[in-house]
C-alpha cells in the first residue's frame, strides 16, 4: 500500500495543484517563469557562499589536518569507541554533507560493516550541514548577522557527534 501511495502522491500533487491554478484563473506559464527568475537570481547571489565553503572544504582536505588531528587524538577516541577515521565526517559534516558522504562512502568501501561505517552513517544521517545551511539560506535573503543561529548550529551537530557515539556504542558493541 505504501508502494502504490508513495508512487502516486507527486503526480497526484502536481495535478491538484495545476487545476486548482486553472480554476482560480493563475496564469500558469508567467507564473512558472516568474518563479524560475527568482530561483535563479537566489543562485546567482549564494554563489559567492558556495565557493567560500568549497575552498575551505578543498583546503582541509588536502592539507591532511583533519587527518593529522585524528592521529593525534587517537588515543582518546580508543577510550571512547570512536575510530580515528570517523573524526574527518564529524569536522566535516557541519560543512558540506557532499564532502561528509565522500568521506563516509571511503570508510565504506573498507568494510560495510565495520563499526566505523556504521557509526559514520549514523553521524551523518543525525547530524546538520550547519555553515552550509547559514551561508546559503541566510545569504540567499541577505541575513548577514547569524546571531544564535550559528552557536546552536554547532551546539545541536556536537550533541548529533556524542549522541551517536553513544547509541552505536550501545547497539552495534
Amino acid at each position: 500500500m505504501l508502494d502504490l501511495i508513495s508512487l502516486w502522491a507527486l503526480p497526484v500533487i502536481i495535478v491538484f495543484i495545476l487545476t486548482f491554478a486553472l480554476i482560480k484563473k493563475v496564469p500558469l506559464y508567467e507564473t512558472f517563469t516568474d518563479g524560475a527568475k527568482d530561483g535563479f537570481k537566489v543562485a546567482v547571489n549564494i554563489i559567492p557562499y558556495l565557493v567560500a565553503i568549497i575552498v575551505c572544504i578543498s583546503m582541509l582536505r588536502a592539507s591532511g589536518a583533519v587527518e593529522m588531528l585524528a592521529n593525534c587524538l587517537s588515543g582518546i577516541l580508543t577510550r571512547f569507541n570512536i575510530p580515528a577515521e570517523v573524526l574527518p565526517v564529524i569536522f566535516v559534516r557541519p560543512l558540506s554533507g557532499s564532502a561528509a558522504l565522500g568521506l563516509f562512502s571511503d570508510i565504506a568501501t573498507v568494510d560495510v560493516n565495520s563499526y566505523a561505517t556504521q557509526l559514520s552513517a549514523v553521524m551523518v544521517g543525525s547530524s546538520e550541514t550547519t555553515f552550509y545551511v547559514l551561508a546559503v539560506y541566510f545569504g540567499s535573503v541577505g541575513i548577514t548577522r547569524y546571531r544564535y543561529a550559528l552557536w546552536v548550529g554547532i551546539l545541536a551537530d556536537i550533541i548529533a557527534a556524542v549522541m551517536s557515539i553513544v547509541v552505536c556504542s550501545y547497539i552495534f558493541l
